[in-house]
């Protein structure tokens, strides 16, 4: 093998050891669970050049992908991002606190409550996805656009069977 990596180093020790297992989903996984902690430290690092936690990122993303005037209830921002509701409130009430968002009576529903963007969050999230999008393509620059298409593809399949 030309080009060995360290899970191809892991597999083939499995593979001297218990010859008689498949060790096919570890050549898969082994790697995706490897360019996860890349990923997730390529996050991390673009958020925080924008002064934001990922947390802080996940509900002002959420409202920016809602379109202006950047206003969702708190219900929307749950289901988008898969948090409890009592989580939910305090990562309002943080941003809340830093000026981000407001809570904004529904004029729709005069007892609800919608979380508005504000100016400094959209400048905030618009720096930080913008700063994500290129940590991202620096992970996948080792892949021609048309292997990045064929990947997205095959992960979409993956995991349409766990969504």
């Amino acid at each position: 093998m030309t080009h060995a990596d360290e899970v191809d180093r892991i597999v083939e020790d499995w593979e001297r050891e218990r010859p008689d297992l498949d060790f096919a989903p570890l050549q898969v996984l082994s790697r995706v669970a490897r360019l996860s902690k890349h990923l997730d430290r390529a996050r991390r690092q673009a958020f925080a050049r924008s002064e934001l936690e990922s947390s802080e990122f996940d509900v002002l993303s959420a409202l920016r992908r809602a379109g202006s005037p950047f206003r969702l209830s708190p219900k929307q921002l749950l289901q988008q991002t898969l948090v409890s509701s009592g989580t939910m409130t305090n990562r309002i009430d943080r941003l809340v606190e830093r000026g981000l968002v407001s809570r904004q009576t529904d004029p729709n529903d005069g007892r609800g409550i919608l979380v508005e963007m504000s100016p400094a969050g959209l400048a905030r999230v618009d720096a930080a996805i913008t700063r994500l999008v290129d940590a991202e393509s620096e992970l996948l620059s080792g892949l021609p656009a048309g292997e990045q298409k064929r990947l997205a593809g095959l992960l979409r399949k993956l995991s349409l069977g766990f969504d």
